[in-house]
């Protein structure tokens, strides 16, 4: 014999019922069915008691509502003469229904023995409709099987007489029985309820006392998840688990199936198999003694309570003094408060505890009535309150005597910026809870399930400012490297949010790449930077990346706001790095003690590692004594492409048109832009100058950079021929021209130098850098480091690797 149970989602439209029918019918071996109340039933008529107990006359439409349900679902199944038999029936308990509210309106007054009166007919309504569609089916009277005590809401199984009871109706029975779940009654006959989820345990309770092969649950799912998939897309569903795991992930919010369910059919080791009414040939969640092969995770999944309390007595009065855990749990358990997690300090300072919010105030009242002397009078204890939590439980017994999972969980946590408010571990290694804010849930349950179920690969949420020639170009290599980054690296990238001058675009989903201009000019909003990253916070995805690809000074002042939102930041803009030092350092700091990156690659060699290995050089030990460098490839195009036919102002209109000036080239062509970097590369080699620190000899007067842009392209051109006529003189003496900066024991200058061809930097073609580096291990022949400094698809190509690096850590 099988006993199959359809929850209120695999009953809750006539389409369902007609393949509950299917599956009732195709069963080989006998069979007993359990029904819930229609999807939303339950609910609607807790609703519509409240409102009858405090005279609001909104009862009658919530009583038409059930109504409405009931008879849309008839109409759909069933043809004369039967339709007018079914509503009959549902018609005069509809009848009863509302007599016995309007008693409620009428007393002001609602009792738990009334209110489990008014819920039972969710049920009664169901299992008579579904009775009527299945070939042989007969309703058996739940309250004639299963006896309880008379704690109404919530009754307790007299598990002897039911047992007797139960299988004395089955016994040489014939039919198919369909019995309503959650209905029970007491000794004295008076209708009681099982709880919440109450029809489950019914299944569970008739499948433990008829010894049944099996027991099967329909829901809406295809069984347990590894998380819950409303809040964890990536969730995947699990074979086969253990009695202990199944209990474990539902205690802590797993509403596959309800937790008292698990202890009838433990006792009697009945597999419980859940199934989705949608997927019937799914293979769904195999509960049984064994928990299965060993998975590629050590868990089995992970649960969560959204909306917990966490309340702590503490003080010197608890250290030693024997009788406070039996004290303070005793008058819990007398005030029927019901304890989700408890966890206490080794130094026996403290006790603290999780609950619902619901039970709080009670809870607070009676440990202050309870430890009233040594609160008020001694001053030894005190009692917190903290609300706006959650709890998460990672559960599977393969956990047991596993080591690094603990590690695995608090690490993952903690690079994401998730703080561990409380945490508890039994001895038996089953469950691991942790407490946080309610508010890094979502965020929360990612970042785990990531690190447990899909260590195979990472993910990056990207963020992006400034889509002009390096944005554009990253965005493109993006595009082009997904598959390929997924394929065979096992990373996979997501663009979130785009904001340009004037457009920005966000999509929890992800932007498609391919289309993201014609996306943000038919959905983006106005652009605003503080709201871009106000919406960056609310999302709060782990593994998130903000990436500046401009130049904006105002997007530079965000970053430490963004750091602290345990948010990575990767940036071709210098002018964070270049600014003050104390604001450069609390960038730093701000990476470190956050336990994110901050990248900046690209603000000095556009893709060429160069602060990369000053820090590999620091970090091993080396000190760096002497840098001298060419930092700037629009300079060093310039310079390479002034001949007798291309005077200097042109050189410059070219490097625009190439993509390698700034779009202010007086900014290049004053040594503004080469400072920042000298002043970048100074700080990373361990000196902390300012910007004044640094020497700049102009190779042009100062009325070009005076007045406006219009002004400076007037003013150049007068230059053009005094460059020619030193061109001339250098071409003469096999000489060129480069803007060198030097860093030289902490002095920093920058300068334009003729060199010959004895000089490192003399051969350097186009906008090509070279650095340099001599440290104590490099101090006879300097470390050199050379290849394109400029342009957009380098200085891309650049961003693109600290994203990685980001990923890689």
């Amino acid at each position: 014999m099988k006993v199959l149970k359809f929850g209120g989602y695999a009953i809750g439209s006539a389409e369902n019922i007609l393949r509950v029918k299917q599956i009732v019918e195709s069963q080989k071996e006998p069979v007993v069915i359990v029904v819930s109340a229609f999807h939303g039933i339950t609910d609607k008529l807790l609703e519509l008691s409240s409102a009858a107990a405090s005279r609001d006359m909104n009862f009658f439409r919530l009583h038409t509502e059930i109504e409405n349900k009931h008879v849309e679902i008839i109409n759909s199944l069933f043809e004369e003469p039967m339709r007018d038999q079914v509503l009959s029936k549902i018609s005069a308990w509809l009848k009863d229904l509302i007599s016995i509210i309007n008693g409620v309106y009428q007393l002001n007054d609602l009792t738990p023995k009334i209110q489990d009166k008014i819920l039972s007919f969710g049920e009664i309504m169901s299992t008579y409709i579904v009775s009527k569609v299945i070939d042989n089916g007969e309703v058996l009277d739940a309250k004639l099987m299963i006896k309880t005590d008379d704690n109404y809401g919530n009754a307790h199984v007299n598990f002897p007489l039911t047992d007797r009871l139960i299988r004395a109706q089955f016994n040489n029975y014939k039919k198919t029985g369909v019995v309503p779940g959650f209905i029970a009654s007491s000794e004295h006959s008076h209708i009681t309820t099982l709880g919440r989820g109450g029809s489950d345990y019914t299944a569970a309770i008739i499948a433990a006392a008829l010894d049944v092969n099996q027991l099967e649950i329909w829901t809406n799912v295809d069984g347990f998840m590894t998380a819950d998939p409303n809040k964890v897309k990536k969730a995947l569903a699990i074979e086969r688990m253990s009695y202990a795991e199944a209990m474990e992930l539902s205690h802590f919010g797993a509403e596959v199936i309800y937790t008292p369910t698990i202890h009838p059919v433990y006792r009697k080791n009945i597999e419980v198999v859940i199934k989705n009414i949608a997927n019937p040939n799914g293979k769904g969640t195999l509960i049984s003694k064994e928990s299965g092969k060993p998975g590629a995770s050590p868990i089995k999944g992970i649960s969560s309570i959204d909306n917990i309390d966490l309340i702590t007595l503490q003080g010197a009065g608890m250290v030693g003094v024997k009788g406070i855990s039996s004290r303070l749990f005793g008058t819990l358990a007398r005030t029927d408060v019901n304890i989700i997690l408890i966890t206490q300090a080794s130094s026996e300072y403290s006790i603290t505890f999780a609950l619902i919010p619901q039970d709080s105030e009670r809870a607070l009242k009676a440990i202050q009535q309870e430890f009233e002397v040594e609160i008020k009078t001694r001053n030894e204890l005190n009692v917190l309150v903290e609300k706006e939590l959650s709890v998460i439980a990672i559960v599977g017994e393969q956990m047991k005597n596993r080591p690094g999972i603990s590690a695995n969980l608090f690490t993952s946590l903690g690079r994401n910026g998730i703080s561990v408010i409380a945490t508890a571990q039994g001895s038996s290694e089953l469950n691991i809870s942790i407490v946080i804010r309610k508010d890094g849930l979502r965020k929360a349950l990612n970042v785990i399930h990531e690190g447990f179920f899909l260590s195979h690969y990472r993910e990056l949420h990207l963020y992006l400012a400034g889509t002009g020639t390096v944005g554009g170009s990253l965005l493109k290599q993006i595009q082009n490297q997904q598959e390929i980054l997924l394929q065979d690296h096992h990373l996979k990238i997501n663009v979130i949010g785009i904001c340009r001058s004037k457009l920005m675009l966000m999509n929890p989903e992800g932007i498609d790449l391919k289309n993201y201009t014609s996306e943000m000019e038919k959905q983006g909003e106005r652009a605003d930077i503080e709201l871009f990253i106000q919406k960056m916070q609310y999302l709060n995805f782990r593994n998130s990346v903000f990436i500046d690809c401009t130049a904006d000074a105002q997007i530079a002042a965000t970053y430490h706001k963004v750091l602290n939102s345990f948010i990575s930041v990767v940036t071709s803009n210098k002018i964070a790095c270049s600014s003050e030092y104390d604001a450069y350092d609390k960038l730093k700091r701000a990476s470190r003690e956050n336990n994110v990156k901050f990248m900046y690659e690209t603000n000095v060699g556009a893709g060429l590692p160069i602060i990369s290995t000053l820090n590999d050089l620091i970090r091993s030990g080396d000190k760096i004594l002497k840098l001298e460098a060419v930092l700037s490839g629009t300079l060093n195009f310039i310079f390479n492409t002034i001949s007798k036919d291309i005077p200097l102002s042109k050189a410059v209109h070219m490097a625009m048109d190439a993509g390698f000036a700034e779009p202010d080239p007086r900014i290049d062509l004053s040594g503004t832009d080469v400072k920042r970097k000298l002043l970048i590369l100074a700080r990373e080699s361990g000196y902390p100058l300012e910007a004044e620190d640094i020497e700049i000899i102009p190779f042009l007067p100062e009325n070009c950079f005076s007045g406006t842009l219009d002004d400076f392209w007037k003013s150049i051109a007068q230059y053009d021929t005094s460059f020619e006529d030193r061109r001339k003189k250098l071409f003469a003496e096999n000489k060129k021209l480069r803007f060198v900066a030097r860093l030289n024991n902490g002095k920093a200058a920058i300068e334009l130098m003729e060199v010959d061809m004895t000089h490192p930097a003399y051969p350097l073609e186009g906008s090509n850098n070279i650095i340099l580096i001599t440290t104590l291990r490099y101090c006879e022949q300097p470390m050199v480091i050379r290849g394109y400094g400029a342009g957009a698809d380098v200085t891309a190509a650049g961003v693109f690797a600290d994203i990685i690096r980001v990923a890689n850590v």
